[in-house]
């Protein structure tokens, strides 16, 4: 097993803890130098709150652990491609590394906003893709 697939089995077990809240279950981690400094898993329905994503979950722990808002070192490893949002955000803190699972055809900002990320920022894509996919699709067949 690869750090990224490491790093994304413990992503998926973050996604897990939302779907078992009713919470689109997306998960996430923060690396730096092979230590977890943040993670975060959805919790939009949990705080009432649109923005409660994970990425911006680990965002917000990765900085108060790491003492700064820059990340530029940092790897963010999240289950599903993150929204226009959330890369927005992931750009301001001038991420290092993407790594995403499965992508988000309806919500991905490789569509919509493919310059959302710092231009230093590197992406790898599909990284366990299919259990990841497969978690988000029996949450929303279950909810149907």
């Amino acid at each position: 097993m690869t750090d990224d697939e490491r790093y994304m089995t413990l992503a998926l077990a973050e996604a897990e803890k939302a779907a078992a809240s009713g919470e689109i279950p997306v998960g996430c981690l923060v690396v730096a130098d092979n230590t977890i400094v943040g993670r975060g898993h959805n919790l939009t329905e949990t705080l009432a709150d649109v923005t409660a994503h994970a990425e911006m979950q680990a965002l917000t722990a990765a900085s108060q652990t790491l003492g700064g808002k820059y990340l530029r070192d940092c790897t963010l490893y999240v289950t599903v491609e993150p929204c226009v949002m959330c890369a927005g955000a992931l750009g301001w803190a001038q991420l290092g590394r993407l790594v995403y699972g499965c992508p988000d055809e309806k919500r991905g900002f490789t569509h919509f906003a493919p310059e959302a990320l710092h231009p230093k920022t590197q992406v790898t894509a599909g990284v366990l893709e299919e259990p990841c996919r497969q978690l988000m699709q029996h949450f929303f067949q279950a909810r149907r």
